[in-house]
């Protein structure tokens, strides 16, 4: 069995999907995409299948070596990402041809279902508590927001004060045998962050994401001593070694993407890393529907697994949702709050190919807002 032929798509809103055929006719799918960027990921994915056409796609280790590193340039979100497209795609391909789950070639499950959590956008406190008893309402026990909107990188008294109103509202509505995230999405400084930090800590939220930018990730001991609260980050990671420092500084949750991480293979690699400091693993995945599939074929692997983004209802999935590309929607069915084990070979779904193809002839060129302060300056978004 060789590989034969590689397509990408370039599908609303904002996801670039990716279609490996073989000889024997088995088609695997990935998820290679940076947000903004799909375009340039794309051409990667080109650029990277001169290697891949006729080379058995059941060699996938070898594969991301030669992927990963085959060129003296490593590295980076845009490689990274088509290494990881990629990647789903083999396993994928591996899990049909063997007649199993991806999580059954991992080892096998440790669990029998999976925590998700939904996100709430809620831009003041009273819709955060609306959107977050809507969640409630429809069986989740955790969600995720915004800690903010434009914020200056030294918060003002009254931009803390505003931090500390919506999670309070969050927490009423959830209770204690709930959880609530916040994101912070590095928007501000190292001290802005210590003392954000510490304004919330009486709140208990269940992990607040992303403090500060990973270029100031000299300075995060000095943010995880702040306060006893439980720090995510890992988004914008791209590497099992981008981790060691954040987990040797005391990060409780990392968060590789499965889709911008280097794949399966590499996500399982960082997990493990993760499990020798104590650290837990929640996959960040506001994504698309392969992505999400591919993410909890490793949940249900992985022993130090927390939680696990989706992005069904989020805010950015406007023209389609996780449901729009597939045939079955049963994968992306919570079930008080959880997604259940899913006994379907490869990444346990059945892409809609007809959608793909219609969809990509349309295609996208979505692009994250660029923000500015009142004075004109940048501002992180």
């Amino acid at each position: 069995m060789k590989i034969e032929g590689i397509e990408t798509f370039l599908v609303p809103p904002r996801w670039l999907f990716c279609r490996i055929e073989t000889s024997d006719g088995v088609v695997g799918w990935g998820e290679p995409v940076v947000e903004g960027r799909a375009e340039v990921v794309r051409t990667a994915i080109e650029t990277l299948s001169e290697y891949l056409i006729g080379q058995d796609p059941l060699q996938i280790e070898r594969h991301w070596q030669v992927l990963s590193k085959g060129g003296f340039y490593r590295g980076g979100p845009v490689l990274s990402s088509a290494v990881a497209g990629l990647d789903h795609a083999l396993w994928d391909i591996a899990g049909k041809v063997y007649g199993a789950p991806v999580a059954s070639l991992l080892g096998g499950r440790v669990r029998d279902r999976v925590r998700v959590y939904a996100w709430v956008g809620g831009d003041e406190p009273a819709a955060v508590a609306d959107q977050v008893a809507e969640q409630v309402e429809a069986g989740m026990t955790a969600v995720k927001m915004n800690g903010s909107g434009l914020i200056q990188p030294s918060p003002s008294v009254a931009e803390i004060k505003d931090i500390v109103a919506r999670l309070s509202a969050a927490r009423e509505a959830l209770g204690d045998t709930r959880d609530v995230a916040i994101d912070l999405h590095g928007r501000v400084g190292v001290a802005g962050a210590r003392r954000i930090l510490h304004a919330v800590e009486d709140l208990q939220p269940f992990f607040v994401e992303e403090p500060v930018l990973p270029e100031h990730m000299v300075h995060l001991s000095e943010v995880v001593s702040a306060s006893t609260v439980p720090l995510a980050l890992g988004e914008r990671l791209y590497h099992r070694a981008d981790f060691v420092a954040p987990l040797n500084a005391g990060v409780a949750v990392v968060q590789p993407d499965v889709s911008h991480a280097g794949g399966i293979s590499e996500l399982r690699r960082i997990a493990v890393l993760a499990d020798t400091h104590g650290a837990m693993l929640a996959p960040h995945c506001p994504l698309g529907p392969i992505s999400l599939a591919a993410s909890l074929q490793v949940a249900f692997a992985t022993p130090n697994f927390l939680i696990q983004e989706q992005s069904r209802g989020i805010h950015y999935n406007q023209a389609s949702d996780l449901t729009s590309y597939v045939t079955d929607p049963a994968p992306y069915t919570w079930v008080d709050g959880h997604a259940d084990w899913n006994p379907l070979p490869g990444l346990g779904i059945t892409v809609d190919e007809a959608a793909v193809r219609a969809a990509d002839k349309t295609g996208h060129s979505w692009r994250n807002p660029v923000w500015t302060h009142p004075d004109g300056s940048f501002a992180e978004w």
